[in-house]
């Protein structure tokens, strides 16, 4: 029964280490897809030098956003871009991750660090891009079946100091982790 439990495991982790790591560039045409288009030459991008391996910063940049390319380990492409200010919340989350705090645990560290004063996180809104697809093709640079969403972080916003629901609404904003240090409004457009 073990080796039955194990075997699966193992082949996940060879399927993982396996994975080749793009090179730099085709990993940063990936990443800034997800930056409005007048932004994706200046922003920074973080990537991988070996499968499983943590994010490293492949090019420095020139503005206020920062990107990060898809893990080379999934199948399914997943890039983002988020505002500078962010980093401090974003690296704690990837931190905790690596340390296997997942779920809604992993936010209520985040939080509490935030409220606690051992997290910066900024008071003014904030912008994260998020793209996934099924795939992409470094040739052409394009994504397939691309889907593009927008989180705006308001830290400790709630229905009544923003007039968001907290229900989610396809096409619309709505207010997710209300009160929270990591308060933000979702904007998800309808899928095609």
């Amino acid at each position: 029964m073990k080796m039955m439990t194990v075997l699966p495991i193992l082949v996940c982790a060879s399927i993982a280490l396996g994975a080749e790591v793009p090179p730099a560039q085709v990993q940063i045409d990936g990443a800034v897809l997800a930056a409005p288009e007048e932004l994706r030459a200046g922003a920074a991008v973080l990537g991988y030098k070996a499968p499983g391996g943590p994010l490293v910063q492949i090019r420095e940049g020139g503005n206020e956003l920062i990107c990060l390319a898809t893990d080379p380990t999934k199948t399914a492409f997943n890039v983002a871009c988020y505002h500078k200010d962010l980093e401090p919340f974003m690296a704690r989350g990837r931190e905790l991750l690596a340390q296997k705090v997942t779920g809604p645990r992993r936010n209520e560290v985040r939080f509490k660090e935030v409220e606690e004063g051992k997290l910066r996180m900024p008071k003014e809104p904030r912008t994260l891009y998020v793209l996934t697809g099924s795939s992409f093709d470094a040739a052409s640079k394009k994504v397939e079946n691309p889907y593009l969403r927008w989180v705006i972080y308001v830290p400790f916003a709630t229905p009544e100091s923003t007039g968001l629901s907290t229900k989610a609404v396809e096409g619309g904003p709505w207010l997710m982790g209300a009160g929270t240090a990591g308060a933000h409004i979702m904007i998800n457009p309808p899928r095609k």
